[in-house]
């Protein structure tokens, strides 16, 4: 899910299970963000210069100020491996778990984990 706080200034990238539901007005209380909503297109396109639905933790590698903060969900760091998009919704990519945190770690953005219910 690609977010923004009310103010957009600030953007989210959450990654969470398929299988789960995020409330945003709970979710971004929990992580003491404010209100969260989902950013636009343009701002999408402009920070990790994806398309709507092709929206991947791999985009964070375009963000080149590192602008985009991750929150991934606990459930991820229990499996071994994770599939996700390589910057394009037609095709997915498995990648340990922990390379893919690496991965975004070293390229300079912010990443946390945390507990979504």
């Amino acid at each position: 899910l690609y977010e923004r706080d009310e103010k957009r200034k600030s953007h989210f990238l959450v990654v969470i299970r398929a299988d789960k539901q995020a409330n945003l007005k709970e979710l971004g209380e929990k992580l003491g963000i404010g209100k969260l909503s989902f950013a636009s297109e343009e701002r999408l396109e402009k920070y990790m210069k994806l398309k709507k639905g092709a929206v991947t933790p791999l985009g964070v590698l375009n963000d080149e100020t590192c602008a985009v903060e991750v929150f991934f969900d606990e459930d991820f760091v229990k499996m071994e491996k994770i599939g996700v998009h390589p910057n394009d919704n037609t095709a997915s990519v498995y990648l340990k778990t922990e390379d893919l945190l690496g991965i975004i770690r070293e390229h300079g953005n912010t990443l946390e984990i945390v507990s979504f219910a």
